[in-house]
């Protein structure tokens, strides 16, 4: 069975695209009536503003002939959590935090592997609480502080995946040098710590840190932090590019290829990973000193 709603969730929008590839060059209509179903029904399926079931989409599947089994039972399962992200953490902060926020952190939260830069300063997920605060504390637009808290909540609880019992997501960081020469009104405390949990984080076997030195050339740079996300099958990845002006997601082919293309260029202008520990390390002696 079928049932609608309004604003459909990441995941749901996700099974709708996945079904929707899986049909390919058959006409709507002539898929809709395997199911007995309309092309209007099967139309807002594909668009996640109906939800099916895991037994729907299996006999779905089975009808337009998929024999990919892996592929199509984990889509099923999928379709079966509970509306709104299944049980994750963030269910505690539907209606407090944007919906973005909440379908980036369950995309997070599912991925396999992630590859991110930020321009400016070290990646959200490598952050520590005081690093966040300062962060927060610059925006144009001034936070309340009981919504600061919150925010830094999130981010600590969306770390969590580099360290779970089961599948760490692997993770690929870049972060500019230049990052590390920023002063914050708490002192150098802040930075200090910054630069610790980043030698911590990255000798996880799980964990890859590049730094691109000063002298780098990178031509994404000026475009905005991007993050890719990688999924099991039969998932496509994800690419999200965030900037002032707010952030754009994609799941489509020829963007993935280029942002990968682009991010694969930047990592060969960063520093390979022994020497990046070197020079983290070498900006901590500096604030010790």
């Amino acid at each position: 069975m079928t049932s609608k709603r309004a604003t459909p969730t990441v995941m749901r929008r996700r099974v709708g695209a996945q079904l929707r590839r899986w049909r390919g060059e058959m006409r709507s209509g002539d898929a809709a009536k395997l199911m007995g179903w309309d092309t209007t029904r099967l139309s807002r399926i594909e668009r996640g503003l109906y939800r099916i079931s895991g037994d729907d989409v299996r006999d779905f599947c089975a009808k337009l002939g998929i024999d990919d089994m892996a592929g199509v039972q984990e889509v099923g399962e999928v379709a079966d959590e509970p509306a709104g992200g299944g049980n994750g953490w963030w269910r505690a902060y539907d209606g407090r935090v944007s919906e973005s926020l909440i379908d980036f952190v369950q995309l997070e939260a599912r991925a396999r592997s992630i590859s991110t830069h930020h321009p400016v300063v070290v990646p959200g997920l490598l952050q520590t609480p005081g690093y966040v605060r300062e962060l927060l504390g610059r925006t144009p637009v001034a936070i309340k502080p009981d919504h600061v808290e919150m925010l830094v909540s999130i981010r600590l609880a969306r770390q969590e995946i580099l360290t779970r019992t089961e599948n760490p997501v692997e993770l690929h960081a870049l972060i500019p040098e230049s990052a590390f020469l920023a002063e914050f009104h708490s002192g150098p405390s802040i930075m200090r710590d910054q630069l610790r949990k980043l030698l911590d984080v990255a000798a996880l076997p799980n964990v890859r840190v590049q730094i691109l030195p000063l002298n780098a050339h990178c031509w994404h740079g000026s475009n905005g932090a991007m993050t890719i996300l990688g999924f099991r099958h039969p998932w496509v990845p994800v690419v999200s590019v965030d900037n002032p002006m707010g952030g754009t997601h994609s799941e489509e082919p020829e963007e993935i290829d280029f942002m990968e293309r682009v991010f694969e260029a930047s990592a060969s202008a960063a520093l390979p990973v022994d020497d990046s520990r070197e020079i983290i390390t070498k900006y901590l002696e500096g604030k010790t000193t």
